[in-house]
């Protein structure tokens, strides 16, 4: 969300010589996250007001003119422009040498310098207004139209932001920072909160008073849970025409475009207090407004054109023959504001918005209003809307009536009241404030307080009171952000540590996201996990078990993914556009609507979860047979990088989205774990996916069992040179090698010189007596301390084998 500080200013007065920088840090620290502060006056650097006193003929092009203009301190400069409406004594935009403005309003920014145009030289550039990004707020028809500023109190020279009014600075605030705050969606919500950050006092709305004989306005709400207020107010004497440069420039630089003065206003309000309006013609609306339940099947044309089929479950606005409007969220196109508009009835209303967002989100419309109303805005704002919306239609239309008003309140907010201790509070903030400040920090933000003893009773202001502000905690964060997160002294946490716990299933997950991004190459995505009914279909999935969501982002992604290749799929479908080969995996959880359980309340049940991990590998050239040992010799490397028991392959139950022929199961330790197969033809054009084989394997991490940890020791690499010393003996037939390796080791001790012993092969033949066999061993000797001599390698040898023929009755082969 942007906001203009200019705008801000005009409900509070901020401190003197508060650095916008520091306003900035301030409302992050304290409220709402600000993305970026930008000063407004900086994209028009380098232009001012230029008055153009004669217009040349151009010596070398019909088209081109050459315009003396005067921009300011006494100078007459020669500009050479093609505008089609320049006349003499007409001010324009001049860009200077040094300014920065987009060619014919197209492309990247250029900066202007002297040049000569077809042969004469020109001073800087008059500029059309899309070449400074002000098309919105002075739009034109034909192509070289010239901005026209004759209309501006300004000399010439006067820079450009300063002539306009736009020398402003624009916070740009993040949405999500906001979501459990509808009172801060609005200039005057967040003039609110500096006010009580800061001490500063606010400046109040315009007053509204009803005029005597004011007639009424029929309003009927069907459904009070769904509209718990609806205020209308017939406005006469209006007509569609460009509202006030004033008006007009406040909403463009917030991000929104100007349309005309009747539609402008409502805007105006929205942005301004947060609370959304609609202007109907009154001359469309037939008999009175009725807030109902659309019909099943009922048909609406919006006003961006588009036509909804309705539901039940939708809310509408309605006069009696139809519906004129999607209630909250956009309004028809029998109702829309049209040149022959010469009365309207102004809604300003307040909507459920659980109900909102679902309709919203079934139709794929998200408006300014449908967000603000999404959050729970409070019924007493439309007061704050009807005086300032009445107060600003009077200053655009000097001569409009208000001939009728109705306030439908079925349903009023009702404040909440709830007491907090104030031990509570000291203990949770970790610091004790007193009880004066709380109360002031409270009163500053709207609410109202009393103190009895340790218990503080706290009632909240209309604004916080649709489900902000309902807890102590609630208070506990109020105190603790005005008072300063930074004025808290961090307090060290007591804990001890007694050993690592290590959880070899959840190293599993570390190990195959480095096996398979560093070992095998592929790409980690990513994706939702709800799913398009689409790729659904194209890997047959049986939505059965899976899980459906109530109020989905789209309504062909209402399930919630069972397998992860479909989303997969949607990636490679995206890829193969623009690469022949690449190979993806995501490893991330599934859900299953079934066996619903919970470690902690029952009340908080969950459905079974499980990790997978799926990978594809996609390749336009290779062949089939290629793509299939790439993608097992991957699951085969599984259990050596993951550590895992050994995967095994069979072919017992064929995937829904598998080729016919090239498929496999995959097993761990006996139970199913997944497929590796070739995505077959059908599910392949069903996903989008041409001309690529794309082979994939899904593996059930639950499935897999990891093996026990190792104790590993470190043992240093000799200093001195070992050697390998082989010693062919012959023993009795019934003698075993582990028999043979404990002798030849046996009792080591520190100054034993032979380190190791190993096989090296086993003869028989005719040289070998009956019933004997013919072992050769190999052993490493060396020492700590010394390279050895000839003498002590034979000696260390010599020990051996004397060991090897007491103990098994080896004798050295001849």
């Amino acid at each position: 969300m942007k906001l203009s500080l200019d705008w801000i200013k005009e409900y509070v007065e901020l401190p003197d010589g508060l650095d916008v920088s520091r306003l900035a840090y301030d409302l992050t620290m304290s409220t709402v996250e600000v993305e970026s502060v930008e000063n407004l006056s900086d994209r028009f650097k380098n232009m001012a007001v230029g008055l153009i006193e004669e217009i040349l003929p151009h010596p070398n092009a019909d088209k081109l003119r050459i315009c003396r203009t005067n921009i300011g301190g006494g100078e007459i400069k020669d500009i050479v422009c093609g505008g089609i409406n320049l006349t003499s004594g007409m001010k324009a935009a001049v860009a200077k040498p040094g300014a920065l403005v987009r060619w014919h309003g197209e492309g990247g920014l250029v900066e202007i310098k002297n040049a000569k145009l077809r042969g004469v030289e020109s001073y800087g550039m008059i500029c059309a207004s899309s070449e400074i990004g002000l098309f919105d707020l002075f739009p034109f028809e034909e192509e070289a139209t010239i901005a026209d500023l004759s209309g501006f109190d300004a000399p010439p020279g006067t820079d450009l932001a300063t002539a306009l009014g736009l020398d402003d600075v624009l916070l740009e605030i993040d949405n999500k920072s906001l979501t459990n705050r509808p009172d801060l969606w609005g200039h005057y919500g967040i003039a609110r909160e500096l006010s009580a950050l800061y001490d500063a006092p606010m400046r109040e709305l315009p007053e509204f008073r009803l005029p005597g004989g004011v007639g009424d306005v029929k309003i009927v709400i069907d459904d009070p849970d769904r509209c718990a207020r609806y205020l209308g107010v017939k406005i006469d004497g209006v007509y569609a025409k460009p509202s006030s440069f004033v008006i007009q420039s406040r909403i463009w630089r917030v991000g929104m475009r100007p349309i005309n003065a009747l539609v402008d206003v409502t805007n105006y309000v929205m942005l301004a207090v947060g609370q959304p309006t609609h202007a109907f013609d009154s001359g469309n609306i037939k008999g009175g407004i009725t807030v109902r339940r659309a019909g099943d099947g009922e048909r609406l044309v919006l006003l961006n054109g588009k036509e909804v089929a309705l539901s039940t479950d939708d809310l509408v606005i309605a006069d009696d023959d139809e519906a004129v409007a999607l209630a909250g969220i956009m309004g028809g196109v029998k109702d829309s504001i049209l040149d022959d508009t010469t009365s309207v009835i102004l809604e300003i209303a307040n909507f459920e918005p659980i109900g909102l967002r679902r309709t919203a989100q079934r139709n794929d419309l998200r408006t300014e209003a449908s967000v603000r109303y999404e959050k729970g805005i409070d019924p007493q704002r439309a007061d704050q809307a009807l005086r300032l919306a009445c107060h600003v239609f009077a200053s655009e239309f000097p001569e409009m009536k208000l001939s009728g008003y109705h306030d439908n309140y079925p349903r009023p907010l009702e404040r909440i009241r709830f007491d907090v201790s104030l031990d509570w509070l000291a203990r949770r903030m970790g610091k004790r404030l007193a009880d004066g400040e709380i109360e002031k920090i409270l009163n500053r933000l709207g609410f109202s307080c009393e103190i009895s003893g340790d218990v503080l009773t706290v009632t909240p202001p209309s604004w916080r009171s649709t489900g902000d502000i309902s807890l102590p905690d609630d208070i506990m964060e109020e105190a603790a952000r005005l008072h300063g997160y930074e004025n808290f002294e961090p307090t060290p946490i007591t804990t001890t540590f007694e050993r690592a716990i290590n959880q070899i299933d959840m190293d599993i997950e570390r190990r195959l996201r480095e096996y398979l991004s560093f070992r095998c190459g592929m790409q980690e995505v990513f994706t939702y996990p709800w799913v398009k009914d689409e790729y659904l279909d194209a890997v047959s999935q049986d939505r059965k078990e899976m899980l459906e969501i109530s109020a989905p982002p789209a309504p062909n992604e209402r399930f919630v993914r069972s397998s992860l290749l479909p989303n997969l799929l949607e990636a490679v479908s995206e890829n193969a556009r623009y690469l022949d080969d690449f190979a993806v995996y995501e490893l991330s959880q599934v859900f299953f609507d079934r066996n619903f359980s919970s470690p902690y309340d029952e009340r908080e049940r969950l459905p079974e979860q499980r990790r997978h991990v799926t990978g594809v590998l996609v390749s336009r050239d290779a062949g089939v047979a290629e793509l299939f040992r790439r993608a097992k010799g991957t699951v085969e490397g599984i259990q050596r990088y993951a550590h895992t028991e050994p995967l095994s392959f069979c072919q017992t139950d064929r995937p829904g989205w598998a080729d016919e022929t090239v498929w496999l199961n995959i097993s761990s330790a006996n139970n199913e774990a997944g497929a590796l197969a070739l995505l077959s033809k059908r599910s392949a054009l069903a996903a989008g996916i041409k001309q690529s084989s794309v082979m994939v394997f899904d593996i059930d991490i639950e499935t897999l069992v990891p093996l026990p940890s190792r104790t590993n020791k470190y043992s240093h690499l000799p200093e001195y040179p070992q050697v390998e010393y082989d010693i062919s003996m012959l023993f009795d037939e019934p003698v075993k090698w582990e028999s043979i390796e404990a002798a030849a080791l046996g009792k080591r001790a520190a100054s034993d010189l032979v380190r190791s012993a190993s096989f090296v092969d086993e003869y028989r033949g005719r040289q070998i007596p009956e019933g004997k066999k013919s072992i050769t061993l190999r052993l490493v000797i060396g020492s700590d301390k010394k390279t050895l001599t000839s003498d002590e390698i034979e000696s260390a040898a010599a020990v051996i084998k004397k060991r090897l023929s007491k103990q098994l009755g080896g004798e050295i082969r001849a």
